[in-house]
């Protein structure tokens, strides 16, 4: 057992949080160290710059980044002086199978950063200290922009499995970062029975900032607001991570907490940033990466596949990385009012296989599955899967309020969506389990569209 788990399984309470505030700090300092400051007033002015100015520097990034990776890893070693367009595309298998080969420094020179794995796949990466610098100037300069900085209290809810079942039988779903203002939430024990657990957790701490997954806080503001709660607290701004929001969760969260909802974009992984302006566009930030939207023939267009090249993954080289996101870009010529040079996304769709595929209708994306209870009572979560385009498989758990009609009514928007050559398999279940991450994921398509 490692000295981490020990902690987790073995002390009191009190003693995590004081091992919690210890090793946050550590983390903290060390990715605010060096030359923090210095990149954080850079890239808190770079929208100053004309686009004469950014189209120069980016090029310059560019070009230095991949002279970097074609001299330091051997997997792009026989791309030197090549245009982006000739590098090969890079997927999530190549990095899980081919990493010492795409590295450019060991595990022992830099920092691991480790996915999920909810798209099937669990990946590492290696980043090296300036590079974690640089990000994490980069996000604090775009969340200065709303008012926070760290230290303010700020709640977390993310995939940090920190608390145990005799926690939350004691009432405690939380653990604390006293020296940083921090209450980090665990997110895989929200549900009806434990909400009252996370509601007097959630409001005694009172924070000014929330940050975490969409999803998860979704679920505590629905059941407060299926119970008539509102909170009385303030909270100025929520920054969604990890998942694309939904508009469901959207108004939701924001009738519950009256708190604006600022976007970003990144991976665990690495990927360049989208981030969210403040007249509420999203933009693309130039600086940290070059951005391809490819159709399905692999052809540049204004909806697709996104492929990103990373600067500031100099420890793991994304080059032409197959995020397995689809994003729409905004036409060329619209102009952002908040007079930005950087490129508009217009959405970003999310995973590519969360959508149910539907032989009358095409993709069904998230966004319109979501919606299937609306006019519905008592449905708590609900999660579709397919593994053939055929059926699917639909579980929901539900709560007393659910009634005949209710299912009727949610079966018929299903269909309405999908169309009628699709069997729909449906069933009641105690629970539906969260991702190993964390999250909870309403779609899950398995089906594998290379062999369709």
């Amino acid at each position: 057992m490692n000295i981490k788990k020990a902690i987790l399984e073995k002390s009191p309470v009190f003693i995590q949080n004081i091992a919690i505030t210890i090793y946050n700090n550590y983390l903290y300092r060390k990715r605010h160290n060096g030359k923090y400051k210095t990149l954080f007033n850079h890239y808190s002015n770079i929208e100053n710059k004309t686009k004469e100015q950014i189209n120069k520097e980016i090029i310059k990034i560019k070009t230095d980044f991949l002279d970097y990776a074609t001299s330091k890893s051997a997997w792009y070693g026989n791309f030197k002086n090549q245009p982006l367009e000739n590098f090969p595309f890079l997927e999530k298998s190549d990095i899980v199978n081919n990493l010492d080969k795409i590295a450019t420094i060991s595990e022992k020179q830099g920092s691991i950063s480790l996915t999920g794995g909810t798209t099937g796949t669990s990946m590492k990466v290696i980043y090296t200290n300036d590079d974690i610098i640089e990000r994490q100037a980069i996000l604090d300069s775009f969340r200065a922009r709303f008012g926070y900085k760290l230290g303010k209290k700020t709640a977390w809810f993310s995939g940090k499995n920190i608390v145990r079942d005799k926690d939350i039988k004691n009432g405690n779903c939380y653990r604390d970062d006293w020296i940083n203002n921090i209450r980090f939430f665990s997110t895989f024990y929200i549900s009806s029975k434990n909400f009252s657990i996370y509601w007097n957790s959630f409001t005694k701490f009172s924070p000014e900032y929330i940050v975490g997954f969409p999803s998860s806080l979704y679920e505590l503001c629905n059941f407060a607001k299926q119970n008539g709660l509102s909170y009385r607290g303030h909270v100025k701004v929520f920054f969604p991570t990890a998942e694309n929001m939904l508009d469901e969760q959207k108004s939701t969260i924001k009738s519950v907490l009256g708190c604006e909802i600022v976007d970003q974009y990144a991976s665990s992984e690495g990927a360049p940033f989208i981030l969210q302006c403040q007249k509420g566009n999203l933009h693309i930030h130039p600086y940290t990466g070059i951005f391809e939207v490819l159709d399905e023939n692999n052809n540049p267009s204004l909806e697709g596949n996104l492929v990103v090249t990373s600067f500031h993954t100099h420890g793991t080289p994304l080059i032409r990385y197959q995020v397995g996101d689809t994003i729409k870009l905004a036409p060329e010529n619209y102009q952002c009012p908040c007079d930005s040079h950087f490129p508009v996304v217009q959405s970003i769709i999310g995973r590519n296989n969360d959508f149910i595929w539907s032989q009358e209708r095409g993709r069904v994306n998230l966004g319109n599955i979501s919606n299937c209870t609306k006019d519905v009572n008592g449905i708590e979560y609900f999660q579709i899967k397919q593994y053939k385009p055929e059926e699917i498989f639909v579980e929901i758990v539900k709560n007393n309020n659910f009634t005949e009609l209710d299912q009727e009514t949610f079966v018929k928007n299903i269909i309405d969506r999908i169309g009628n050559k699709i069997k729909i398999n449906l069933a009641t279940v105690d629970e539906i389990p969260k991702e190993k991450s964390g999250k909870y994921r309403i779609v899950k398509n398995f089906i594998d569209f290379q062999k369709t």
